[in-house]
């Protein structure tokens, strides 16, 4: 085990699956202490296991980052268990249907805009307290390419991401000088338990997918971890508000 992290703590929401669950298996194998939240027990459990018997350390903690209490409560659960929080990835995302701009409803922009932006708003404004107590921290926010690009498909959902990059490089520009490195990472297609499902209904669409990404692929969960990892490292300590992309190429093109 590569111990570069050793004594500091680690949050992934969502860390139960795909890009969340790969994350928090590299914090771990570099020494961190991981705090999986997700809605999930069966799942999250299943990651800490997988952490434990790897030699590393974990817990599973319910949450729902969409809402304030309950995100509030669940940094609060990190300190009594930890004492401290040094990382976090911003990871889980929830949404409603996608459509065109005027045939829409209200109630499914809402529940995107809630699920993948105020979520991210939402635990970066718990993580920070809890960050500047203990002067320094590292969060990266899970976006996508769709947050730097048009997404036809979901006007909401490529709002939500545009507005987590945003909302990334504004609070990099709050908190660089008080010890929080703040970035973003904008993953292209992955193989994921949803692609993967996708591919089971439809397996012609991954030549689609990649056609998108030059590298002649689908990314592995494995490849945005690592980046996420970085980012959080002191080896990227000068890289602030970055919306780094992974994602094959993707964007290039």
């Amino acid at each position: 085990m590569t111990e570069q992290m050793t004594g500091k703590v680690a949050l992934v929401t969502g860390g139960s699956s795909g890009i969340g669950r790969a994350t928090a298996l590299a914090f771990a194998s570099r020494g961190a202490k991981v705090v999986i939240a997700s809605r999930t027990q069966a799942t999250g459990e299943e990651v800490v296991q997988a952490i434990e018997e790897a030699g590393g350390e974990a817990v599973w903690i319910q949450a729902d980052v969409s809402q304030a209490a309950r995100v509030e409560a669940l940094i609060q659960k990190i300190v009594d268990t930890y004492g401290r929080l040094d990382y976090a990835f911003n990871n889980a995302g929830s949404g409603g249907r996608g459509g065109w701009v005027a045939e829409m409803q209200e109630e499914d922009w809402d529940e995107t805009i809630t699920g993948y932006l105020k979520s991210v708003w939402l635990c970066m404004k718990y993580e920070i307290r809890e960050m500047l107590q203990c002067g320094s921290g590292a969060i990266v926010n899970n976006s996508s390419v769709d947050g730097k690009r048009g997404f036809p498909w979901d006007p909401a959902y490529s709002a939500a991401k545009h507005g987590v990059i945003g909302l990334t490089k504004s609070a990099a520009m709050q908190y660089a000088d008080k010890g929080i490195c703040i970035n973003a990472v904008c993953p292209g297609w992955i193989r994921t338990p949803p692609v993967e499902h996708m591919l089971e209904h439809d397996p012609e669409a991954e030549k689609g997918m990649i056609l998108h990404q030059p590298i002649g692929r689908l990314g592995k969960p494995e490849e945005v971890a690592q980046a996420v990892v970085w980012l959080c490292s002191d080896d990227a300590s000068l890289v602030v508000g970055t919306a780094l992309a992974v994602d094959g190429g993707y964007l290039v093109v």
